[in-house]
């Protein structure tokens, strides 16, 4: 995993942003095609891997904040 230094609200915005576009790019693409299909089972698996997609993004974050 890369390793970010954020010193200021501005650049934890556009961290935020980069982190947000890998997630939707990587676990969307899924999402939107068991969505297409109407696979609900699909649809379902997508969708937890995208909310821990996020989850595990948002624990990172907090992460980070514990070391300093």
């Amino acid at each position: 995993m890369e390793t970010t230094e954020i010193g200021s609200r501005a650049e934890f915005a556009l961290w935020a942003i980069q982190r947000a576009q890998e997630i939707v790019t990587i676990e969307g693409a899924t999402f939107a095609l068991a969505a297409r299909d109407m696979d609900e089972e699909a649809l379902a698996s997508s969708a937890a891997a995208l909310g821990k997609a996020i989850a595990d993004a948002m624990l990172e974050v907090f992460d980070g904040l514990l070391a300093e």
